[in-house]
């Protein structure tokens, strides 16, 4: 009888989606499938986080039971746009509505404030916002929105006291240019720059350099101007020295906004627009992007004025395919988790509820030394009408995303869903390697048994199955496999008897030995879990088998 063999694989290269069944066979560490995982920095496929309502059992809608259009972080709290208001939140269980038009100059106290009329945001859509730091207390924020009735909105507010009574109000509409209502807004070097009106789809404006809390607000001073582009703006975002103009079929930067004899607006290129100004983000350096042919990065190189254009998501180019080729039904947004180096893309539609999907990329240096995305999928994170992170006045980063039933989340926390009622649901998430030959496809292999690396931040209960030969319907079907590993308990912070199913002794990444069945020349490994258990990381496999003739 021959002897037995060992192989090991370490999880590492996240989703692959467009490498052949063959070339997989090459990259053992890559996932077929990585639905609810994440490719985490420091190793491994993570089962990601759930989330949590905004206010806990107390949590409240900002109105009624319409779509959350765009998310905030601001101050201590949040700001969210729904139906034809905006509203703001410290905890989730009050909101105050923003909307309002302020005393001119002096601003108004909480009193006075919530006393005066609303200033409603007529057919507002997906909102953009911007916020200039400024000499106030927690900067000053613009809003211009997708809908075609609304002018940007500005809003401050002053005071450090904890409650809202003690703080005082600044809000009012922004007039631009006659009758155009920008659809999205960035501040750079110290104007507030506006673009993609219906009336106006082409042109940029620019307010009159900011010196002073009204400055932001002027398009008429010293200093502002506009400029008409060949293309129809999508976006705009602030890059190092320059104005990155997102368009629908090209893309430019705009230079010296401050020296109006040098101005210029130049193009990075012809050839490749963004299909959607919500999916732009700025991460690891990069501002990244969604193209037609993929999610890209814009990054200036070492040398000084270079632009350089690259694609990031080539392993997930079908879903990449599947998002643009339907980028007209569904809704997209995105956010940036910060100290996990990812950048996520949400999109759905109203229709889907929970069924919407997602994206995740995750900054990770290989082997090779190099930084590159790697990817993994969500289901059921319904966060495509709104998603924000950002630092709070406390600089804490925070991370929130709305759904279209109006609700609001603090995203990224938690062991569970919600699902319509706010009653906890599971997380199903799954893991698959791609077909193993083990360095020959020709050989027979019988399979004894198998290890598993697995790191627990609570109780695990998951799932193990095989299946051979390109899961052939003639080749064997072993009965799952289920394993459960107990969060170790450490000496020194664990209590006694404190903590259900936790053990003392166990190692923090334990190797769990599951005897397995069946023999095939390839076979796959899927780990899959449908709980609300806290999360695990799968860090790799090693695999006892037995090689046997040539077929």
């Amino acid at each position: 009888m021959a002897a037995s063999q060992p192989y090991a694989l370490a999880c590492e290269g996240g989703l692959d989606k467009s490498s052949s069944s063959f070339e997989l066979l090459r990259k053992p560490g890559a996932a077929t499938l990585l639905e609810n995982f994440e490719v985490d920095i420091a190793g491994g496929y993570r089962r990601i986080n759930g989330y949590s309502a905004f206010g806990d059992g107390s949590a409240a809608n900002p109105s009624t039971d319409n779509d959350i259009l765009g998310l905030h972080v601001y101050a201590d709290g949040v700001i969210a746009c729904t139906s034809t208001n905006v509203f703001f939140s410290q905890d989730g269980t009050s909101w105050l509505q923003i909307n309002k038009a302020s005393v001119a100059g002096g601003g108004d106290n909480h009193t006075a404030f919530t006393g005066r009329s609303a200033a409603a945001r007529t057919s507002q859509g997906l909102a953009h916002f911007t916020t200039y730091e400024g000499a106030s207390d927690y900067g000053e924020v613009i809003i211009t929105d997708e809908g075609s009735g609304a002018k940007p909105f500005y809003f401050k507010m002053t005071g450090t006291g904890s409650a809202l009574s003690s703080r005082t109000f600044f809000a009012q509409e922004i007039t631009v240019s006659g009758t155009h209502y920008p659809k999205f807004c960035t501040i750079h070097d110290k104007h507030l720059v506006v673009a993609g009106a219906a009336t106006a789809p082409n042109t940029i404006f620019y307010s009159n350099t900011i010196l002073d809390s009204d400055d932001v607000t002027d398009f008429d001073g010293d200093g502002s101007g506009e400029i008409v582009l060949d293309d129809q703006v999508v976006g705009l975002k602030s890059f190092r020295e320059d104005l990155i103009i997102f368009c629908r079929n090209s893309i430019w930067k705009l230079s010296n906004i401050n020296v109006a004899a040098s101005i210029e607006v130049t193009s990075i290129t012809k050839n490749i627009g963004c299909l959607d100004g919500k999916s732009i983000q700025e991460i690891g350096g990069d501002l990244v992007f969604l193209a037609p042919d993929g999610i890209r990065t814009l990054a200036g190189t070492v040398r000084i004025g270079d632009v350089e254009l690259g694609t990031v998501s080539r392993a997930i180019q079908p879903v990449i395919k599947f998002i643009a080729d339907n980028i007209g039904t569904y809704t997209v947004s995105t956010i940036v988790i910060r100290d996990k180096s990812q950048y996520r893309l949400y999109y759905g539609t109203s229709s889907t509820g929970g069924a919407s999907r997602g994206i995740i990329g995750t900054l990770k240096t290989n082997d090779q030394g190099f930084t590159q995305f790697q990817w993994s999928e969500t289901v059921g994170i319904d966060a495509s009408a709104a998603a924000a992170s950002g630092f709070n006045s406390n600089g804490v980063e925070k991370h929130y995303h709305g759904d279209y039933a109006g609700r609001v989340f603090n995203h990224d926390i938690g062991d569970n869903f919600l699902d319509s009622g706010n009653t906890a649901s599971n997380i199903i998430s799954k893991y698959q390697t791609p077909d193993l030959d083990y360095g020959d496809l020709g050989t027979l292999k019988t399979l004894k048994y198998a290890k598993l690396s697995i790191t627990p931040e609570g109780t695990v209960d998951t799932t193990l199955r095989i299946r051979y030969d390109f899961d052939n319907l003639d080749s064997p079907k072993p009965a799952d496999y289920s394993l459960s590993i107990p969060k170790p308990s450490l000496f020194g912070t664990a209590v006694f008897g404190a903590t259900a199913n936790h053990k003392f002794g166990a190692a923090s990444d334990p190797i769990t030995r599951q005897v397995i069945e069946g023999s095939g020349h390839s076979n796959y490994f899927r780990v899959f879990s449908d709980n609300q258990n806290s999360p695990y990381t799968v860090n790799g496999l090693y695999i006892d088998y037995v090689p046997s003739g040539r077929q």
